[in-house]
């Protein structure tokens, strides 16, 4: 049996009494294990796998099947504010489906670590400020697994970006191009200085602001098809969609 810490990304019933759950781990990855008998009055799970809660799940991995059985989950950290904010909600359900996608590539628990960042980042913003949260968290994540976006380079012919150089921004050619390289790229999208310094704060960890509205739908959007074009097998990411889709 494995111990190890784990994240509640996902939940769903099964059969009468069961359930089944998508957890992230740290040293397995992300993994479907059913949880038999967790719905009966008595469980032993109580509320323990409710979404986004953290804990350490005790479970029997079969080497040859994608279902795993969950004997145990004992309950660390709640995150009641993710519940209490329709805004904190959507964008940790967003989040979350961003870690499903990218999990079973985790190396060594680095998307664990960069999830649980992120939900407790989310739990305690404001309103105002869940946006920015989550869009750092999700570059964090999409950086743990190794497909961090160029931005200083040219990420075609590798030529250095001058700070306020204008360039372009191909999620398929891995980032920003130089202008001769981005001629060469059909649906190449113009990304201000600014908004390459942003995500290059984001992924070390930095605070940033950024204006309500049509910016912060654009980052959302960027991160999106970055993300479809080289982590989620070009399947939408229906979730991110829609709160891509909400008021910034």
């Amino acid at each position: 049996m494995l111990l190890t810490d784990a994240l509640v990304l996902h939940a769903f019933d099964y059969r009468e009494t069961s359930r089944i759950v998508r957890l992230a781990t740290r040293h397995a990855g992300v993994v479907s294990a059913v949880a038999r008998g967790a719905r009966r009055p008595k469980s032993r799970f109580g509320s323990g796998l409710d979404l986004f809660m953290s804990g350490v799940a005790h479970l029997v991995l079969h080497p040859t099947a994608d279902l795993h059985a969950l004997h145990a989950f004992d309950v660390g950290r709640a995150r009641p504010g993710l519940g209490d904010s329709l805004a904190r909600f959507r964008a940790a359900s967003a989040l979350g489906e961003l870690g499903l996608r990218v999990g079973p590539e985790d190396p060594g628990g680095a998307v664990f670590n960069a999830l649980t960042a992120g939900f407790d980042a989310i739990a305690t913003a404001s309103d105002p400020l869940v946006c920015t949260e989550t869009l750092g968290a999700a570059w964090r994540l999409v950086s743990a697994v190794g497909v961090a976006p160029a931005l200083t380079h040219c990420a075609a012919c590798d030529r250095p970006l001058e700070a306020d150089e204008p360039a372009r921004f191909a999620p398929r050619a891995g980032g920003a191009l130089c202008r001769v390289c981005a001629a060469l790229a059909p649906g190449a999208r113009p990304i201000p200085a600014e908004a390459r310094a942003a995500l290059a704060a984001w992924l070390i960890g930095e605070a940033v602001h950024l204006e309500e509205g049509p910016v912060r739908r654009a980052h959302r959007r960027l991160l999106r098809e970055f993300v479809e074009e080289h982590l989620a097998d070009r399947a939408p990411l229906r979730a991110w969609r829609a709160w891509e889709t909400e008021d910034a």
